[in-house]
């Protein structure tokens, strides 16, 4: 971890920096970091927007709050204070949070550890490795991650896995016959991976029977062939993980994104295996099953699948964009003579 000033845009800037690293739908990274002396501002991309598969911004919108939480786990881990303002006062719908440093303080050790799980947290699409199941205190932990970040998560017990089935079949069933998911998906995946967004071939696994199908992003021919080896995982103990949130705005979606990131990097903390399902909070129909299971009222915004590496080489990375084109650096305004 490099050495920074204590004052000034350094921390900022490195921490909209590594905030790169965030997952995000499809890997569109739809954020951008307006960065100054004092603040850094978090903006929604909508150039980014999935127009088929997400025509509200509500995944837009939640990769961002991972990107927000991400930075957060930077400033904590080099000893400063985030203060985060989440509240839309410009009358700007595309801006979303407002970062400021709250002062110095010391670092925890889980801090450092959050820090070195963003920089090594992938998406792992294998099935996960057979007879070994999630231990009650990992889920314990993540149970806790989420709700620190502001949304809770539901275990999705074993007689309901059938209805998480139904609506990822369901969701795909529609989404394979409307016009402008298919085209968000040619566009988004079998992505060339020198250009540094969406999902090259190699993040993606060949289709295989599992509990829960995972989406099928259509790669087919020269495509399909580089698509990565399932390997001899069956997905039987995973762990299907909803997100939700007791309200359905675009601060709730914020905070469902960092209670994403928070889960996620504390999943790869502990050694687990993480890959979200998208698709079945994408189609209206697949997400009010969802919302069925819940034990509490609250609206499911994401699904992470949760388990034990299937061992061997981890997946390819996704490429990220360069940090020019996703921050841009703002001098304050002069003061005004008197």
């Amino acid at each position: 971890m490099d050495d920074l000033p204590d004052t000034g845009a350094a921390p900022l800037f490195r921490a909209a920096a590594e905030a790169r690293l965030a997952p995000s739908i499809l890997n569109t990274q739809p954020w951008r970091w307006h960065v100054d002396d004092r603040h850094l501002d978090l903006y929604a991309d909508p150039q980014r927007q999935l127009t088929g598969l997400d025509p509200d911004g509500r995944l837009l919108v939640l990769s961002c709050g991972a990107a927000l939480q991400h930075a957060e786990v930077s400033l904590a881990a080099r000893g400063y204070e985030p203060a985060v303002q989440r509240t839309q006062q410009r009358g700007d719908d595309r801006w979303l949070a407002r970062v400021g440093v709250g002062g110095r303080r010391p670092v925890r050790p889980e801090d450092v550890e959050a820090w070195h799980s963003m920089r090594q947290r992938c998406t792992d699409r294998r099935p996960f490795r057979a007879a070994t199941p999630v231990p009650e205190a990992a889920l314990a932990t993540l149970c806790a991650a989420a709700e620190t970040a502001g949304a809770w998560l539901h275990r999705v017990e074993p007689e309901q896995v059938r209805y998480v089935r139904a609506a990822a079949q369901g969701a795909q069933r529609i989404e394979d016959k409307d016009q402008r998911s298919v085209q968000d998906l040619r566009e988004w995946a079998g992505r060339d991976p020198g250009l540094g967004d969406g999902l090259p071939a190699a993040t993606v696994v060949a289709p295989v029977a599992r509990p829960v199908p995972l989406r099928s992003f259509g790669l087919e021919g020269e495509q399909g062939e580089r698509t990565a080896d399932p390997g001899p995982g069956d997905d039987h103990l995973a762990e299907y993980l909803i997100i939700a949130t007791t309200g359905d705005d675009p601060v709730d979606w914020l905070r469902a994104g960092e209670a994403t990131s928070a889960v996620w990097l504390a999943a790869t903390t502990l050694g687990l295996a993480v890959s979200p399902l998208s698709d079945v909070v994408e189609v209206p129909g697949a997400r009010v099953l969802l919302r069925s299971l819940l034990h509490r009222p609250g609206h499911p915004q994401l699904v992470l699948r949760v388990g034990a590496a299937a061992g061997g080489a981890p997946p390819a990375a996704a490429r990220r964009r360069r940090a020019r084109d996703v921050i841009r650096r703002d001098r304050p305004a002069p003061r005004p003579r008197i």
